[in-house]
């Protein structure tokens, strides 16, 4: 059973007359005060905040967030678009006091961002090298600014040099009389800069005078994956502006850790001869003017103890520049009157409080892989001592865990100048970080003596390298002993490795281990050799036996090894391929961590490959039939695919214009494929013979022959949309597919300078369409017979754009319904709308932020309550979006593709998600059966039938506990029909019978069914009045007889359920506990029962005939935090409790007056221990956490009790409950993440499926890629 929330927390006095937080707060709790004032425990379970988050926002000190607000309400049932109108009320009004309490609206500090044109006049100390710029710039055509980050360069060149250039002689020199203001046009590359900004590449025309280019963050062309050769060709377009002749000028910004991939372009090396200018540090004087100029521009003055202060902090360090700046701008924020004082800076945290802020919100948008990865990174750049200072690293030193993670972390953590990266170097951006971070603070004291150690350790092992690896150098004596023990999982066999130390690193120690190995073994045989030679004559057979033999074991351990090691390394990146190695070496050897990690593949979605475009596959779709997929690449090529048999239809088709942009089915047959590409190609083809598709009519050639990159088909089928690079949408008659007609004109559906539509989509009911475009908006469109030019057939814009985007728009898709629609682009957010009324679109909920680069794709599921994303980072993400206004992640980010996924769609049964990559190739993602993602709310409890026939499910807010059919575990039914609370439903237990399931709610209520007949289930009699407040567990007696329930008010009760229709109270409540009754528990034999609560212990009681229940010695007090769960052995001689102290614990009650705990807690779970259940045969114990894992136990022995295998992952959130099916190989588990996961603990099951859905995936090629010197098998048998 699992643990819930309980009691509530005192409110201080409100005052509604103090203003508008006060009031908006007060009423809050009014709203809390009429849904029956619920705890903030229960609230935090309602809305998935934590308690804290919610009761501080109505605490009236500030107003809360919108997300925080609506959370709240949602918890209390309130009306959200209600309670979203008072907050913007309440946020304008408080927008209206600041702008009246300020003197001037605009602040004099730009913080942490950029300075723009605009800014010019608060852009000071930078007078010196903009005159140095423009001296360059007047010498030379093309020029570049190489500066650290930080260090000010996209300021200098945006705030500094366009307003001189635009100041008439300002480029050129001479009598501003005769020169007019220079064109200026500034852009940042992007991964596709020749298509994104061709425009741009061009001189402004009507005017004799040159332009001036200014490419900002240049090295976007190396970070952001592009194809080499069109960076090449981009840089190419902007050498030429060297020439004598070209009306072109060039200024280029770039990171100073990118002055060699610079250097890799010939042209680019010899244009920036002489032509470069470093952005080095401000002097102290420029920084003085950088600090008291702009405050002197809004009329304020700047303390001249604050001014001093701040010059000594920021001078010479390294990315001071922005660091100084957010401080200033946290300071005018904090003032008081016209002066900007030391003692408002320090209110403000200072120049280390600035970075704090950052640091954290860094931190807490990466993944939890990522995050461990910063950890590890932020502490290699720290050198341990008194007081702890800076340790700039080679790069090289940070190789270790997942490449691609690395570079995100890398990224970021450079982006939000936390860290520097300069000439191969890294480094922390201030040592005030190391103080003024308390999360790094206490990383560093926890790990003090490992990162000493590893510090010797790291100048040994580069010490060792420069020797050529003389093992004179090597590590010995207690040295090598203090290094092994500060990195135990680095020394470990290969399949238990972790990845702490760099590959020098573990090569060095490992290296030392095995020379003092070889040294001890040679001492013993020298010992033993005397010995062995008196028995030499008689025993050679034997030994050269068993010297074979020892030789083969040891190439087998080396081979497993090898396989489980790289399984480990790919896991992250390649999951299909980790999973087939785990299939490789569980061929080999059957062991409990290969049996897990099988369970956990098992779980995962896994792909299948088909491969076959040359260079980028950038689109892909499903025809109706589900069977045929056609997928378009850069290559010009359009292949049709058998997706049951993962084999291509007949011979591919080629675009006559070039590379496939869009390929899509008619909707209704599927007996039309059209495909569109470049040069304004549009090509239609009769695919009714799948093997033989046949050409109707002439490609079109439309879109001023530029790039069509999207269509989409009206649901009829007879109306064809088109969006290009011309800035258009395009509607076509395709009534008869042989003779298509435009409908209408062109309509202009992009205001950007790019002019590029990027997506157009069909509402379902064809008379609704959405576009995106390069200009940041979505457009809905009305089309008709009357829509058009002159009440005309066309298309009319409906309502005003949607700017909610901050970035060009990729890709816009509606939900099944027609009442959602997704979009998503540059900004690397999802945006979900509410387009129940198409003229008046609104936004629904936050954006879904789990991607790290721009999406460039969008698909709904068939039942509209998955969402599937894609985009740059390589992998697709799948949504629950059941609830739109509350999506939420499902599972773990799909790993397969190398490289950006362009395109993702879902089969018409939402079962299989096929994804286009720039790798080339095309994957079908099968969603595994055994995950059900059927809920709109997080899940509570899960319960087996005694048969193991049935799987019952309960959930919060929507009250309801659903029945799946579990005969196949591997294939479980949903039973249509739910069984109804009036409330969310805490607790589930079947009676030993089968036939009955109760259900413990949280307004204190149980309800009995009978499900003789699971297709129809049946209450038994009225609602059970069990508790004051929620029903936390129940559990029924073995003998079916009684029913345990525990409570949120702090007792426990039993109940005559003989009949279940008239249910009747044992006795009265046991009043043992102090808190919250979280779990019950009877012993197999029925006279024990156990409880657990959140007064951190747990109680035995005998349980006699009727009323005769008593407590059985004292409380089990060995936890610390909550109980949540408690469970009996089947031989009931073991009792295992969980905790929020993270823990599990094991007693020895064969004895229940003087219970004795057996052995060490179990501790390996990293949050609270939410849930327990023994399998059927007592030897193994399944716990659920919320680390958001489930974990394996080996209890055989209860008092030597350890870890069985890996974790099981694939949950997102808290586990909150498990339960083992009737014969043991199967495990039940829920969350809050809105799934139930079924995993199957049969090696060879997993196996199977493994081997079914990974096909393509580790071929022979792959295979002598990854493992070179171990001879290729078939693991999977051909399949």
């Amino acid at each position: 059973m699992s643990g819930q929330p309980g009691p509530g927390r005192t409110e201080g006095e409100l005052d509604p007359e103090a203003g508008p937080v006060p009031r908006f707060a007060a009423e809050l709790r009014a709203l809390r005060e009429s849904a029956g004032k619920p705890t903030y425990r229960t609230m935090a379970e309602r809305a998935r905040y934590g308690v804290t988050t919610l009761s501080q926002a109505a605490a009236g000190k500030q107003l809360p967030s919108r997300a925080v607000t609506l959370a709240y309400v949602k918890a209390c049932g309130g009306d959200l678009s209600e309670w979203e109108r008072r907050w913007r009320e309440v946020s304008d009004e408080l927008a209206a006091e600041a702008a009246a309490a300020d003197d001037s609206t605009r602040p004099p500090y730009r913080g942490l961002t950029r300075f723009e044109p605009g800014d010019a006049d608060l852009f000071f100390g930078r007078d010196q090298l903009v005159e140095r710029l423009a001296e360059l710039n007047r010498k030379h055509r093309f020029t570049a600014v190489f500066g650290p980050s930080g260090s000010g360069k996209s300021s200098l060149l945006r705030a500094g040099l366009i307003p001189r250039l635009r100041t008439p002689g300002g480029g050129e020199g001479g009598d501003p009389r005769d020169v007019p203001p220079a064109a200026v046009r500034i852009l940042t590359p992007g991964p596709d800069p020749l298509r994104t900004h061709a425009e741009r590449l061009v001189p402004v025309p009507d005017t004799d005078a040159d332009t001036w280019l200014i490419v900002d963050q240049f090295e976007e062309l190396y970070t952001l994956g592009g194809d080499p050769a069109e960076r090449d060709a981009f840089i190419d377009r902007l050498v030429a502006a060297t020439d004598a002749d070209s009306r072109l000028r060039v200024v280029i910004a770039v990171r100073a850790d990118f002055l060699g991939r610079c250097a890799e372009h010939p042209g680019l090396t010899a244009a920036l001869q002489d032509a470069t200018l470093l952005a080095g540090p401000m002097s102290r004087t420029e920084l003085r003017e950088a600090i008291v100029r702009p405050a002197a521009a809004a009329g304020l003055i700047v303390e001249r103890a604050l001014t001093d202060r701040l010059l000594d902090e920021v001078e010479g360090a390294p990315g001071g520049l922005p660091m100084m700046s957010h401080a200033l701008l946290e300071t005018w924020r904090h003032r008081s009157g016209r002066v900007l004082t030391e003692s408002a800076y320090e209110a403000a945290g200072e120049l280390h409080g600035a970075v704090v802020r950052t640091a954290e919100q860094v931190y807490g948008e990466l993944t939890a892989p990522q995050a461990e990865l910063a950890r590890r990174i932020l502490l290699r750049l720290v050198a341990p001592g008194a007081p702890d200072t800076r340790r700039p690293t080679d790069h090289a030193e940070l190789d270790f865990g997942n490449p691609a993670d690395t570079r995100v972390v890398l990224e970021r953590l450079v982006r939000a100048r936390l860290i520097t990266f300069d000439d191969g170097t890294v480094d922390l951006a201030h040592e005030a970080l190391i103080t003024a971070w308390p999360r790094l603070r206490a990383w560093i004291d926890a790990e003090r003596d490992r990162l000493r150690v590893h510090r010797s350790l790291s100048e040994a092992a580069r010490t060792w390298q420069a020797l050529g690896q003389e093992n004179a150098a090597l590590y010995a004596g207690s040295r090598l002993s203090a290094a092994r023990d500060a990195f135990p999982r680095d020394t470990a066999p290969e399949g238990e490795r972790s990845e702490e130390l760099t590959p020098l690193e573990r090569q060095f120690l490992t290296t030392s281990l095995r020379r003092r190995h070889r040294a001890a073994l040679l001492r013993r045989t020298v010992v033993a050799v005397l010995a062995a030679l008196t028995l030499l004559a008689t025993g050679t057979a034997v030994v050269a036996l068993q010297a074979r033999a020892t030789a083969q074991a040891e190439r087998d351990e080396a081979v497993f090894g090898r396989l489980t090691a790289e399984a480990d390394r790919v896991r992250d990146t390649q999951a299909g391929a980790a999973a087939r190695l785990d299939v490789a070496a569980y061929r080999m050897r059957s062991t409990p961590d290969l049996r897990t990690r099988l369970a956990s593949d098992a779980g995962r979605v896994l792909a299948t490959r088909l491969p076959g475009h040359d260079g980028v596959a950038g689109s892909v779709a499903y025809a109706p039939d589900g069977r045929t997929l056609a997928s378009g690449g850069h290559d010009g090529l359009v292949r049709l695919w058998d997706t049951a048999a993962g084999k291509p239809l007949g011979e591919p088709l080629r675009l006559r214009t070039g590379g496939v942009s869009a390929v899509t089915f008619s909707p209704r047959d599927g007996d039309l494929l059209v495909a569109t590409g470049k040069g304004g190609g549009i090509q239609l083809r009769d695919v009714r013979d799948r093997s033989r598709p046949r050409a109707l009519g002439r490609p079109l050639v439309s879109h001023d022959e530029q790039n069509v990159v999207s269509a989409a088909f009206a649901p009829d089928g007879t109306t064809l949309a088109t969006a290009g690079d011309d800035g258009t949408v395009r509607l076509w008659d395709l009534a008869d597919p042989a003779r298509p007609a435009p409908i209408g004109e062109p309509a202009d559906a992009d205001a950007s300078e790019a002019r590029s539509v990027r997506a157009v989509a069909f509402a379902p009911d064809g008379e609704t369409l959405a576009t995106s475009g390069y200009d940041g908006t979505v457009r809905m469109w009305r089309f008709g017979e009357d829509a058009g030019k002159e009440d005309g057939p066309g298309i009319a814009p409906l309502g005003k754009p949607l700017r909610e985007h901050t970035d060009p728009v990729w890709t816009l898709a509606f939900s099944p319904d027609g009442r959602t629609l997704a979009s998503a682009g540059f900004d690397e957010t999802v945006r979900l709308w509410d387009a129940s009324d198409p003229a008046r679109v609104r936004p629904l909920g936050e954006p879904l932020s789990g991607h790290t680069a721009p999406v460039m794709s969008v698909a709904f599921s068939s039942d509209g309550e998955t969402l599937a994303t894609a985009g740059e980072d390589d992998r697709p993400l799948l949504w629950n979006v059941a609830n739109p206004a509350y999506p939420l992640q499902l599972g773990e980010p799909l790993t397969g593709h190398t490289e950006a996924v362009w395109e993702v769609a879902f089969s018409p049964d939402g079962r299989t998600l096929a994804s286009a990559g720039a790798d080339g190739s095309v994957l079908l993602w099968h969603r595994p059966p055994t995950v059900l993602t059927d809920f709109t709310n997080p899940l509570t409890a899960v319960a087996f039938s005694p048969d193991g026939r049935l799987l019952a499910v309960a959930s919060t807010d929507d009250g309801l506990i659903r029945l799946w059919d579990v005969r196949r575990p591997d294939r479980p039914r949903r039973i249509p029909r739910t069984l109804g609370h009036e409330d969310a439903v805490l607790s589930v237990a079947f009676a030993p019978d089968g036939r009955t399931l109760a259900g413990g709610s949280r307004d204190g209520t149980v309800r009995l069914w009978d499900l003789a007949t699971p297709e129809r289930p049946a209450p038994l009699g009225e609602p059970l009045d069990a508790h004051d407040r929620g029903v936390l567990a129940v559990a029924f007696s073995p003998d079916g007889r009684t029913l345990a329930t525990g409570g949120d008010d702090d007792t426990a009760r039993l109940w005559d359920v003989r009949r279940p229709d008239r249910v009747r109270p044992l006795g009265e409540p046991l009043r043992g506990h102090t808190d919250a009754v979280t779990s019950v528990a009877f012993s197999p034999d029925g006279r024990l029962l156990a409880t657990g609560a959140e007064d951190d212990t747990a109680l035995l009681w005998h349980v006699g005939a009727e009323t005769r229940v008593r407590p059985a010695g004292a409380a089990l007090t060995g936890h610390d935090e909550p109980v949540n769960a408690v469970a009996f052995a089947p031989d009931g001689k073991t009792l295992a409790t969980g905790s929020d102290d993270r823990t599990v614990r094991l007693w020895d009650v064969r004895r229940p007056d003087r219970v004795r705990p057996l052995g060490e807690e179990l501790a390996e779970h990293r949050g609270a221990v939410r849930a327990l259940a023994f399998a059927p045969d007592g030897r193994t114990l399944a716990t659920g956490s919320g680390d958001h894992t489930v974990r394996l136990w080996d209890v055989t022995e209860p008092a030597r009790a350890e870890p069985y295998g890996q974790e099981l992952t694939g949950h997102t959130d808290t586990v909150t409950s498990v339960a083992f099916g009737a014969d043991g190989t199967t495990l039940a588990s829920v969350g809050y993440d809105l799934t139930a996961r079924v995993w199957t603990l049969e090696a060879d099951r997993a196996t199977a499926y493994v081997c079914d859905r990974t096909g393509g995936v580790l071929n022979r090629a792959e295979w002598e890629e990854r493992l070179p010197r171990l001879g290729y098998r078939d693991v999977c048998e051909g399949r």
